[in-house]
């Protein structure tokens, strides 16, 4: 998946695709960022994985959805801290159509919910085009995500929604991945500023 990325990021910057949005679960694995490796954390009981977006570790599992914006950032959108407060927004703004009320909170960038953090964001730039994104955690293994600390946030203060209570949209429906990734869709447009024209299936290899 990284060097897909990479290789979606530097189509981008050559013009050869459009805006492009990814939507994917991972297998259980903990990326460690370069803020991680400088702080000397060492994470056990994890499979690990090293990553280049900017950050420290970050969980990634079933019942947790990623997005990846692979955008070119126009020249009035080039800043890192507004690029991020764009992408909280837009999660905020998902969680809200689906009944939840999220908010930022300065202790870390991301979306919280009820004092527990269950989204972050991490970002690389090539050419003001961005790669990684956002994960967020819907439904995640019981005390996965809740048994590791994350650069100063003491552990148990990530969690998913699903142990917070919320398993079901204001509609009655699960809130599961596939509805969270339908709220994205529906409020790109308003937070992003741009329109998804449909979801296409592929898989990795073939964009290498």
């Amino acid at each position: 998946m990284a060097q897909t990325m990479k290789d979606l990021q530097k189509k981008r910057i050559a013009g050869d695709i459009s805006d492009t949005l990814i939507f994917v679960q991972h297998p259980e694995v903990v990326t460690i960022g370069p803020k991680a490796v400088r702080d000397n954390v060492i994470v056990e009981g994890y499979p690990t994985s090293p990553t280049d977006r900017g950050g420290g570790i970050t969980w990634h599992g079933p019942g947790q959805l990623v997005a990846y914006p692979i955008v070119k950032w126009d020249i009035e959108e080039q800043s890192i801290r507004g690029i991020i407060g764009r992408l909280e927004d837009w999660v905020i703004a998902a969680l809200l159509e689906c009944g939840i009320s999220a908010y930022k909170d300065e202790a870390m960038q991301g979306a919280w919910v009820d004092g527990h953090k269950i989204c972050s964001i991490g970002l690389s730039f090539l050419h003001w085009v961005s790669r990684h994104g956002i994960s967020i955690n819907i439904d995640t293994p019981e005390n996965r995500v809740e048994g590791l600390e994350f650069c100063g946030i003491e552990a148990g203060t990530h969690t998913s929604l699903s142990q917070l209570g919320y398993v079901n949209d204001n509609e009655g429906q699960p809130l599961d991945v596939d509805r969270m990734e339908k709220s994205l869709i529906l409020t790109c447009e308003e937070n992003l500023g741009r329109v998804p024209l449909g979801p296409v299936d592929w898989r990795p290899e073939i964009l290498v």
